[in-house]
C-alpha cells in the first residue's frame, strides 16, 4: 500500500474522532521550520501531535532531519510504517517516538495497530515553535504585549525572537494552537476535508 492509502485510511480509521471534534484541528503536510520539512498529519488541540508516514515504496533516507523538525514542535509524535519497516524502524526514531503499523487484512483492508505508544517530547524548541504563526500573527501577539510599532517592523525573525525572549514556553505553545485554530484559509492545498466517509484533500482555492 502507498503513502495515499496509508493517510486516507488513517484519517478515516484513527482520526476520525479528532475531525469531529470542534476544538481540534487536523491537518495534511503542515510545514514545519517554514516549509523546510512537512508533517504527513498535525492534530492540534490541547497539544500538538505529529504523524508520519513511511510506506512500504517510500525511503528512509530523509528521516533524519525529519525527526529533528518533528522533535523541534510535537508534543507527541508518532510514525506509521508499512510492514517492510516494522522491525527496523526502531533503530532510526528517538526511543519516545509513538510507532504504528500499517498492515492489510486478509480481506484487503488496511488496519492499524500499535507497536509502542508515544511519550511525551522533552526536546521541544520554542525558536520553532515560533515560526509556527504567520508573520501577521506574530505582530498581533507582540500588539498585545505592548511592544513599540518600530519592532513590528522588524523582519519576521526578529520578531520571532522577541515572542520567545516576551513570552513563557506554555504560552507561546498556547499562542500557537489558538492561531492554528483561527486560521480560515490554509496555504496547504492538502487540508483534509469530508467526502464519502473518507477524509480527501481539498480543492485549492
Amino acid at each position: 500500500m502507498n503513502d495515499i492509502e496509508i493517510r486516507q485510511n488513517f484519517h478515516k480509521k484513527k482520526l476520525r474522532w479528532q475531525h469531529s471534534q470542534k476544538d481540534t484541528v487536523v491537518i495534511d503536510e503542515l510545514g514545519l521550520n517554514h516549509g523546510k520539512c512537512r508533517a504527513d498529519i498535525a492534530v492540534i488541540n490541547g497539544h500538538l501531535v505529529g504523524y508520519e508516514i513511511k510506506s512500504n515504496n517510500d525511503s528512509l533516507r530523509r528521516l533524519e532531519e525529519q525527526v529533528k523538525a518533528y522533535n523541534a514542535v510535537f508534543d507527541k509524535i508518532f510514525i506509521v510504517v508499512g510492514d517492510r519497516y516494522i522491525t527496523s524502524i526502531k533503530n532510526y526514531i528517538p526511543e519516545w517516538w509513538g510507532v504504528i503499523a500499517s498492515v492489510r487484512g486478509i480481506r484487503g483492508a488496511v488496519n492499524f495497530d500499535i507497536i509502542r505508544e508515544a511519550r511525551t517530547n522533552k526536546k521541544i524548541n520554542p525558536i520553532s515553535i515560533a515560526k509556527l504563526l504567520w508573520r501577521n500573527e506574530a505582530e498581533e501577539i507582540l500588539q498585545q504585549k505592548k511592544l513599540p510599532p518600530k519592532i513590528l517592523r522588524q523582519p519576521r525573525a526578529i520578531l520571532y525572537e522577541y515572542l520567545v525572549n516576551t513570552l513563557s514556553v506554555c504560552e507561546l505553545r498556547k499562542f500557537v494552537r489558538e492561531y492554528f485554530k483561527k486560521r480560515k484559509n490554509w496555504r496547504c492545498p492538502e487540508q483534509p476535508s469530508r467526502y464519502d466517509g473518507l477524509f480527501q484533500p481539498a480543492a485549492t482555492s
